[in-house]
């Protein structure tokens, strides 16, 4: 929800060195995250999956709140056509990390996670069995393109 941006923003203003803010729908006490059982287990899995892809402890990549710093970082990200139209987020953190990698710069001090006050799933959006299969076959295709700089991220 548009009511969560001045709290991106004020995180990009307080911290110059994070280049990406990543909403998060996390269920916590004070906060009203109303979603689907079966799309919070589904997303679980899924982010589980890209934090191992990605050696990145990231709670969900599908969330669609996200705001960037516009720089040479993110310019590097989106000059070339995505893989997946489906889980490009996850295409995007991929990229973050190769340049983060190649700059000798740690993602996890540059991309930053804030938990939402407030969400609740769209109505009619509809993920089905489909749909999970082909995000996770998306995934295989994103780590395979990214295996460079993504094993020498797991190597530290």
């Amino acid at each position: 929800p548009l009511d969560e941006l001045p709290a991106f923003v004020e995180t990009l203003v307080a911290r110059p060195d994070v280049d990406m803010v990543l909403g998060a729908r996390v269920a916590l006490l004070g906060r009203r995250i109303d979603r689907k059982l079966y799309r919070h287990a589904y997303g679980r899995v899924f982010a589980t999956a890209v934090s191992q892809l990605l050696s990145l402890e990231v709670y969900d990549t599908q969330c669609g709140a996200k705001l960037f710093r516009v720089n040479s970082h993110l310019q590097a990200v989106l000059e070339r056509p995505f893989l997946s139209r489906w889980i490009f987020d996850v295409e995007i953190l991929a990229r973050y990390v190769a340049r983060y990698e190649a700059e000798g710069l740690e993602v996890a001090d540059r991309v930053v996670e804030l938990p939402l006050r407030v969400w609740t799933d769209v109505a009619g959006s509809k993920v089905g069995v489909a749909d999970a299969a082909r995000a996770f076959v998306e995934l295989g295709r994103i780590g395979r393109r990214y295996h460079g700089a993504l094993a020498a991220r797991r190597a530290r």
